[in-house]
């Protein structure tokens, strides 16, 4: 097999879930040009319609597919549309997460159960029907790939959050351990914060610090994510299985106390950074600044970020 061979996904089959916008529908368009035809999965039917059409410039296939991947009946009837729509499954990206912020010492039963829920048990139950989707076809394999976070290595949030990605971590080893018997490679991919619609309301000087604090220089996008789920869907990662790849810029290695310095500019300007999150700002049919700031979107996160940096 050639080198550019071995990263080309065309006529492969894959879903994404929490594919609407952010790193999802960054893990779609990659895929999608590589090749892949793609499942967008997501509970947000109207951006999720809108992200598999503007999928299919590509000259591929791709469906939406409404799931809450909380419900186990959902996923089982999600993986077996995706599978009756392209024929099979090869590759299972599963991204769906949520957070909620707030004190440990405060934070509510229900509050608990709902990120723990998507993170982690609504997980399981795709990777569960993923693999019993592989194992129904001939021959039997597969890739999956979990998104993890950073925040499975450093404790930047809650317990609640951190014990979710933690646990996706965990998780993707034993399945892989498990079910590498069968040619199934489960992987996981642990960003570091993603300039998403999560993060839309973050100031800029939030930002500054974030850059300061990261030996590349930037602030992470979804196209970041590109090479990794790339690698991990396809042949190339044949032979890596219960891997964690932490794709951060090197934010986790600053343990000093000053900001790192730069003796050139990074490859992406600030500029830059925002360019995805506009797009995804533009598909949820939301307004934003120059900087692609809106304030009423997810604003108890810039309240966190401002109340750890001390801003106002």
């Amino acid at each position: 097999m050639t080198l550019l061979k071995l990263f080309d996904l065309t006529g492969k089959s894959a879903l994404v879930t929490g594919a609407s916008v952010g790193i999802g529908r960054g893990y779609a368009a990659a895929l999608a040009q590589a090749g892949a035809n793609v499942a967008v999965v997501d509970v947000d039917e109207k951006t999720g319609q809108k992200t598999a059409e503007q999928l299919k410039s590509y000259g591929i296939q791709s469906v939406f597919i409404r799931c809450d991947v909380t419900k186990k009946d959902d996923v089982n009837a999600m993986v077996a549309e995706v599978a009756a729509s392209f024929g099979r499954l090869d590759i299972a990206v599963n991204n769906a997460g949520i957070g909620i912020l707030g004190p440990d010492e405060d934070f509510s039963a229900e509050d608990w159960n709902k990120v723990i829920a998507v993170n982690l048990t609504g997980m399981y139950y795709c990777c569960q029907a993923e693999a019993k989707q592989f194992l129904k076809q001939n021959p039997v394999q597969g890739k999956i790939v979990n998104t993890a976070s950073m925040s499975a290595r450093i404790m930047n949030c809650n317990a609640s959050y951190n014990g979710s990605k933690g646990g996706v971590v965990a998780m993707t080893q034993m399945l892989a351990a498990e079910w590498g018997q069968y040619n199934i490679n489960v992987n996981c991919i642990s960003p570091s914060y993603i300039l998403s619609p999560m993060h839309a309301s973050t100031p800029v000087e939030v930002r500054r610090r974030i850059r300061e604090l990261t030996p590349l220089g930037y602030v992470e996008r979804p196209e970041d994510l590109y090479g990794a789920v790339i690698f991990l869907a396809s042949d190339a990662s044949n032979y890596i299985t219960g891997h964690d790849l932490l794709v951060d810029g090197g934010h986790t290695l600053n343990a000093w106390l000053t900001p790192l310095g730069r003796s050139v500019p990074p490859r992406v300007s600030p500029e830059e950074e925002t360019v995805q999150l506009k797009n995804d700002l533009d598909a949820l049919g939301l307004s934003y600044d120059a900087d692609g700031i809106n304030t009423d979107l997810h604003p108890e996160i810039a309240n966190a970020f401002k109340a750890a940096f001390g801003l106002k």
